[in-house]
């Protein structure tokens, strides 16, 4: 808690005082839960841009500066030092592991890959071009029906074993709708592989031959879920979040930002920035396609350019943009007319004035996107591949919620503009 007081006057000339409270870092915010008791007033902030929604120290972002920290530490040194289920243990824990820890947490998620056999039955309920995150999301909903052993919310084990199990199991789930979708039969996952290997290995492997895993796809895979493992109060955390204020079975909770996560302005954003580069089709074209995106009366967007958040640059991107350009080169697909093209508006981005002044440089969906399709994950899957990242910090932010001493059910109020109070009239006299 801060020292500073803000003090809020009504027009009737009663005032509010309203403490700030001071994080360890970034701004300050308002305390406002004794408003609407002072003043009989609520506040309105549509899309939550001003909203400190609760008190978190698992991510912190500065988008004005292109800061984002996991537990502390920036996700620049994470990224070049660290590897995505070691940054699992960290989101979770709150500290690095030391090696006998990671052996174990390791030991762990690679023993809770496996799918209940019923399980895996559910996806011939599924039509083979049902999207993949309609059958991932409802597959992850029905997890609450096979294992009861780890609903218990209040106790500290249960959720401990919750949290394993959705990071193990959630690339198994994804695999086996990608392989329903292409009418492939299920690979099993393996214990002897690494995390982003055994999902290689789970998507691409068939029966028939061995799969060869390219050390590099599994780097590339490793390094785009470090940077999505977590966003701070992002769309689809909030959502887990709002969820599991109700005290709902964890995996409902996990299914719930699975399903915001679907929408294309949020976990979907990947998958626009390809449709984009196959709309636009050609390099000849890209100056007639920025011209449009400068019109204000053109509906055209050009997707994987500026973010919310992030007003100056996105870290993530400036990471990511190097791996983009070694998994095309080591693929030999650097002469592929749809990367050309899409590094040709890359460069246009970085110099046009006109994106320069609007910050709208290329974010972290735009290299994404560029690598899925890389590696031959289909654009439908691009979204599932950022649940399987993101899937950790919905855990951390959930198992943090659900410790909080005092915890209330998220209860937001609203801004009414229906009609008054009116009589109910019978209908022969409507």
């Amino acid at each position: 808690m801060s020292d500073k007081t803000y003090t809020l006057t009504a027009p009737d000339g009663r005032s509010a005082e309203l403490p700030a409270m001071s994080g360890t870092v970034g701004p300050d915010v308002v305390n406002i839960g004794s408003l609407y008791k002072q003043l009989g007033i609520f506040t309105y902030d549509p899309g939550f841009v001003s909203t400190g929604s609760c008190e978190s120290e698992i991510t912190f972002i500065d988008g004005n500066e292109g800061v984002l920290m996991y537990r502390g530490y920036p996700v620049e040194q994470l990224a070049e030092h660290s590897h995505f289920v070691e940054v699992c243990y960290l989101l979770l824990n709150g500290v690095l592991p030391t090696a006998d820890e990671l052996d174990q947490f390791t030991d762990s998620i690679r023993r809770h890959t496996m799918l209940n056999e019923s399980l895996l039955r559910f996806y011939n309920g599924f039509h083979h071009d049902a999207h993949p995150m309609a059958m991932v999301s409802g597959v992850v909903g029905s997890m609450s029906a096979f294992y009861h052993d780890s609903t218990d919310i209040t106790n500290p084990k249960h959720r401990e074993i919750f949290a394993h199990r959705i990071i193990a199991k959630l690339p198994t789930i994804a695999a086996a709708a990608y392989k329903h979708s292409i009418g492939q039969p299920f690979i099993y996952p393996r214990n002897d592989l690494d995390y982003c290997s055994n999902i290689l290995n789970m998507f691409f492997g068939v029966p028939a031959e061995p799969y060869q895993i390219d050390p590099i796809a599994a780097e590339a895979l490793d390094l785009l879920f470090i940077l999505h493992a977590d966003h701070e109060q992002n769309c689809s955390t909030s959502t887990v979040r709002m969820a599991a204020s109700s005290s709902a079975n964890p995996y409902s909770a996990i299914a719930a930002g699975i399903s915001a996560l679907w929408g294309p302005a949020h976990g979907g954003a990947n998958e626009a920035v390809l449709e984009m580069l196959e709309e636009i089709g050609d390099r000849k074209n890209i100056e007639k396609y920025v011209a449009k995106a400068k019109d204000k009366n053109d509906p055209f967007r050009l997707m994987g350019f500026g973010h919310r958040v992030y007003k100056n640059f996105d870290p993530r991107a400036t990471i990511i943009r190097e791996m983009c350009h070694k998994v095309l080169k080591n693929l030999g697909q650097t002469d592929s007319p749809l990367f050309e093209l899409a590094l040709e508006l890359e460069q246009v981005a970085l110099k046009d004035e006109y994106f320069i002044e609007k910050n709208l440089y290329p974010n972290v969906d735009f290299y994404s996107g560029i690598i899925y399709r890389a590696l031959g994950i289909p654009t439908s899957m691009f979204t599932v591949m950022f649940a399987i990242g993101r899937a950790v910090g919905w855990v951390a932010h959930w198992d943090e919620m659900i410790s909080e001493p005092g915890r209330r059910i998220s209860r937001p109020r609203q801004l009414y503009t229906g009609s008054d109070k009116r009589d109910y009239a019978p209908i022969e006299k409507r």
